[in-house]
């Protein structure tokens, strides 16, 4: 038997009238069950996070900071505990699950760290014309409004953190939705946050079913929205809400182009090494893994064994087992996509150079080559542990390649000169390129999103914070300057 999690309503724990159960996507057991919020319980934590913005707006730097600062030394101390509930419920093996952790750690402390520091105000002389004499412009920024944040199950604690922790950072207001099938990881942070001395209504912790979104999404005391997700959700979302304040992550395809001057063996062993595992680490289900792999011809005969030999000895299995490197997806849906995607490709000439197999929610990890160009597995994100490999002649073919995409998220250039890095950072269509790695590398505190189909607006602690802000300058006059 499990106990059903309480959700978090304007900082205090309800349950409401249904129950949500939370399966493992390993075998199927029951990771808990779920309380699901009532319509009415919906609306009360939408009114108190409205009621409360302008005192959360006032409310001094350091108090907001040690709230944060509090939930960074927490999650440290049940680092164990909340690594086996994401592997649990997500199916993520424990050592990327511990490192999600980690990652979250660092979230709450960046956002801390510039809690203090942020909004100082930036002050601008207006005499450098005469009808500015004796005036002095102050801009500082202020919240546009409570945010709703909505969050996808791959990164179930990380991905919520990167919502809650720049809300709180500069005296917003927010409303959390973790993904229906992960939102034990999420809960996690209330219990935490409740342990703060932020005012009722700062903070709601909501795990609403996905057909209840719309009224939320159109909610006008709601005038943000940050949301990770699918092209799909995340456009229908933009095209709905066109007036409000949006940040969209939207996923890609990242590529990782392998030039010809990375050609030593240890260049390319190292480049095998880094693509087979951030094609297949979260089981392939991240935004940035490694899902094309650009190569050289003067290298690719070279570099296709490797790449191939490094996936196959990726260790598959279950994922509370410390040795396991690739999980199951979410769910055997998502699975049985990928099958046929990967299917479909073969049918259409692509050749399966190995792995194509699934089992339950499991799928091997695959390496396909010749994929057509039009084949879905080439357009789409697989959000599998798929990757394929194409030839292509010089620098200027592999950067057209990679911009042939209709997503521009991050992408990976393995080069060692430093003027091909400067010219790949000018003209790959992306939101971040990775210079002698793989596209999978993201600092939580840099700017992070894409290009193209790939979203609007920026994640990482400081830019979502300038997301949830807006500008607002007072002119002071009659000063003696």
């Amino acid at each position: 038997m499990t106990s059903t999690h309480a959700f978090w309503l304007a900082g205090r724990q309800a349950t409401g009238e249904t129950t949500l159960d939370v399966t493992s996507p390993w075998d199927g057991r029951t990771v808990g069950t779920v309380s699901v919020p009532t319509d009415a319980q919906v609306e009360e934590a939408v009114a108190a996070a409205y009621a409360v913005r302008d005192e959360f707006a006032a409310t001094p730097a350091h108090v907001r900071a040690a709230a944060l600062d509090h939930v960074s030394r927490r999650l440290v101390e049940r680092t164990e505990e909340i690594a086996e509930l994401i592997s649990a419920e997500n199916g993520k093996p424990m050592k990327w699950a511990r490192g999600e952790v980690g990652r979250a750690v660092s979230v709450f402390r960046f956002a801390a760290e510039e809690a203090r520091r942020f909004n100082g105000g930036e002050a601008q002389r207006l005499d450098t014309d005469a009808g500015g004499v004796g005036r002095l412009a102050l801009t500082r920024r202020f919240p546009r409004g409570v945010v709703l944040g909505i969050a996808p199950f791959n990164f179930p604690l990380n991905l919520c953190a990167h919502k809650i922790a720049p809300a709180i950072a500069v005296g917003t207001p927010i409303i959390l939705k973790p993904a229906p099938a992960t939102p034990l990881s999420g809960l996690i942070i209330g219990e935490l946050l409740a342990e703060t001395e932020l005012p009722d209504g700062a903070w709601s912790i909501l795990p609403v079913a996905n057909d209840k979104m719309p009224a939320l999404v159109q909610d006008e005391r709601l005038p943000v929205i940050s949301f990770t997700g699918s092209d799909k959700v995340g456009y229908a979302i933009m095209d709905s809400v066109p007036r409000k304040h949006l940040t969209l992550e939207l996923g890609g395809n990242g590529a990782a182009v392998v030039l010809a001057d990375f050609a030593s063996d240890a260049d390319l062993d190292w480049a095998a090494s880094r693509i087979a595992t951030f094609s297949n680490y979260q089981g392939g289900q991240s935004c940035i893994s490694v899902q094309r792999v650009i190569a050289d011809a003067s290298l690719h005969d070279r570099l296709l064994p490797r790449i191939v030999k490094a996936v196959e000895a990726q260790v598959t299995g279950d994922p509370s087992d410390d040795a396991t490197e690739v999980g199951p997806l979410v769910n055997e849906d998502a699975a049985k996509r990928v099958e046929a995607w990967v299917d479909e490709a073969v049918q259409a000439g692509a050749q399966l150079v190995t792995g194509g197999k699934r089992d339950g929610a499991a799928y091997a990890p695959t390496v396909l080559t010749d994929v057509p160009a039009d084949a879905t597995l080439a357009c789409e994100e697989v959000f599998g542990p798929v990757l394929t490999v194409t030839k292509v002649n010089g620098e200027q073919e592999a950067f057209d390649a990679v911009n042939a995409s209709k997503y521009g998220l991050q992408a990976g250039v393995f080069t060692h000169d430093t003027k091909t890095a400067f010219r790949a950072h000018r003209a790959l269509e992306v939101g971040g390129v990775i210079v002698g790695d793989v596209p999978s590398y993201r600092a939580d505190q840099m700017p992070y999103g894409g290009a193209k189909q790939s979203g609007v607006g920026r994640e990482g602690v400081r830019y979502a914070m300038d997301d949830y802000t807006y500008e607002r300058v007072m002119v002071l006059t009659g000063l003696d300057l």
